[in-house]
């Protein structure tokens, strides 16, 4: 079986998912009862109100939260079954993630921002380097890996971003609303980039967004609403 596929094809595979947060003596349910499949390869866009529980659904999928009850099945593997050491080493292999906010250290030149996921590794220096000399290059900013946060304008920050949640080769890349605080023009640039990364480097690539602009660069798009799936927008 290939590492990236489960035994029915899909790389990702969410059955019977649950999840409730505990605030006091409430109960607050987010996902109930909830399906969801993705072949390798797909770029998929995830819609839906404030609260409906996108980001949670993309944690659970990313390995950084557990279902309170259900499957969650990531190339082959069962996430929830995973002691917390051995669901931190699967992550890093194969999940890379997106940020709406960048998350960039300011200390670190665009260079060391990316190459922090491979501090993880066993790779040498000159390995990290390759790779990230390589991640700066797909996002075209090649010229930029000296510069500092602070001297880049917003669209080339996420780009630092996206370099980043790639840099290690992911299984699967996971956008938490890319464009959320870029204007039309940066935004469109990000979605190109991430049209690119799935069209010509074969990456299945998730992604919350609230803007059905950008949905419409995903080669599906599902909705979200009270802790339930469906292929039809949210009334």
């Amino acid at each position: 079986m290939n590492e990236n596929q489960s035994n029915n094809g899909a790389l990702v595979r969410v059955e019977n998912v649950e999840k409730i947060f505990h605030r006091g003596s409430e109960d607050i349910h987010v996902l109930a009862d909830l399906h969801l499949q993705v072949p390798a390869g797909e770029f998929l866009a995830l819609m839906g109100p404030s609260g409906s529980g996108k980001s949670t659904l993309l944690n659970l999928i990313g390995g950084l939260d557990r279902p309170t009850r259900g499957l969650v099945t990531v190339a082959g593997e069962r996430l929830d079954q995973l002691s917390d050491h051995r669901l931190a080493a699967w992550r890093a292999r194969h999940v890379g993630f997106v940020f709406q906010l960048y998350n960039l250290m300011p200390v670190l030149t665009a260079e060391r921002n990316v190459e922090l996921p491979l501090l993880l590794t066993h790779l040498s220096k000159a390995e990290r380097m390759k790779h990230v000399d390589a991640a700066l290059a797909v996002v075209g900013l090649s010229h930029r890996a000296k510069h500092y946060p602070r001297t880049l304008s917003g669209g080339e920050q996420q780009r630092v971003g996206i370099a980043r949640g790639i840099v290690t080769d992911p299984t699967l890349l996971l956008c938490d609303e890319p464009t959320g605080d870029l204007d039309r023009k940066a935004g469109n640039e990000i979605l190109d980039l991430l049209q690119a990364l799935n069209r010509e480097h074969g990456k299945t690539i998730i992604m919350v967004t609230h803007d059905p602009h950008a949905s419409a660069r995903a080669t599906r798009t599902v909705y979200l609403d009270k802790g339930q799936l469906s292929n039809e927008p949210v009334k």
